[in-house]
């Protein structure tokens, strides 16, 4: 028996073949359980240190005011501290620069607005918003108002169109300056019905509601936060709405794609993103709290105050809309001839 035995062993020993497939075998054990810890980690640490939040755009812009009260409540969700990062400059280029080239951690995140979705057609931008960046939510939603001096002979968006259709080139409309979401709006509206009005830039959005009163111009988009007072007090005449829905702020205004305008659809939106190849189940996670936070009644009072409304949509959903609203402004900017100042 003893000698069968050490038969056995030096049999063993001397099989190179069968020990390069048990070696091979267990590599391929520690590699894969490796893989899984990995990939579980995000989910079962995250996070473990404070949170970075970058606002591309100066304190107390319209960006930042949602984005402040955001970061605290989901500080508190997630029990890490969520630092709020002003980098403004070139039209929000800058900070959104900042954050496509930060780690995919899960620890740099990005508030952004509609204009996010222009950039691409109007500047030569250091990052793509498509391939550099991972959605994660769309977290409001703001709509224009299209209005008009009580004076000018229009009550409707059917009444417009064929007032300035019968007068070419003769209307002016301001807006908030050149590519702003006021600017493109109004752009997007003259595509959809082949009429044309001359474009008047103003320096902000109440500047240009301020020129719209004086009569320096007779046609606006503007938003609601900034129109609907002077619509309440008569001084405006609100036409319809830019959103597909109709607003809860004034819910008597139809929205333009009813108006006879099947398919238009614009709104100042602010939405929520991380760098790309950042981790599925980080991203699963802030998708979720984002939908929660912008549903709480002390985040739905706080939009309400502009005249936006909570989105809090999936991450597929909102990169959708990113993708096809900067298809949109392509076409759009290349029809027009809009170059930015």
């Amino acid at each position: 028996m003893g000698e069968s035995h050490q038969a056995i062993r030096r049999a063993h020993r001397l099989n190179p073949r069968r020990d390069r497939q048990i070696a091979a075998r267990a590599t391929f054990i520690a590699l894969a359980l490796a893989s899984a810890a990995a990939c579980a980690a995000p989910a079962e640490t995250y996070p473990a240190r404070p949170l970075r939040l970058i606002v591309p755009q100066s304190a107390g812009g319209s960006t930042d005011l949602v984005a402040r009260p955001f970061a605290l409540q989901l500080a508190e969700a997630l029990k890490q501290p969520v630092v709020v990062d002003n980098r403004p400059g070139a039209g929000s280029v800058i900070g959104s620069d900042l954050a496509a080239k930060s780690a995919p951690d899960g620890y740099t995140l990005l508030t952004v607005a509609a204009s996010f979705t222009m950039s691409p057609s109007l500047y030569r931008l250091p990052y793509d918003p498509v391939r550099d960046f991972t959605p994660i939510s769309q977290l409001s939603a703001l709509p224009n108002l299209l209005v008009v001096l009580p004076a000018l002979p229009v009550k409707s968006v059917q009444d417009l169109i064929a007032y300035a259709k019968a007068r070419p080139g003769q209307l002016n409309f301001g807006s908030a300056g050149v590519a702003s979401g006021t600017h493109m709006s109004m752009e997007m509206f003259m595509a959809m019905t082949g009429i044309r009005l001359v474009h008047v830039p103003y320096k902000g959005g109440s500047l240009s509601v301020n020129a719209l009163l004086g009569g320096e111009v007779q046609a606006s988009f503007a938003t609601i936060s900034t129109a609907l007072p002077f619509v309440k007090n008569g001084r405006l005449r609100a036409l319809a709405v830019s959103t597909a829905r109709r607003s809860a702020a004034a819910p008597e205004v139809p929205t333009i794609a009813e108006s006879g305008v099947p398919g238009y659809d614009y709104s100042s939106w602010i939405g929520l993103l991380a760098p790309a190849r950042t981790p599925p189940p980080v991203i699963a996670r802030l998708e979720a709290e984002a939908a929660r936070i912008v549903h709480t009644p002390e985040m739905k009072a706080l939009l309400a105050t502009e005249g936006s409304e909570p989105v809090g949509n999936s991450a597929v959903a909102f990169g959708a809309i990113i993708r096809s609203e900067t298809a949109r402004w392509r076409k759009i900017v290349a029809a027009s001839g809009i170059r930015s100042e």
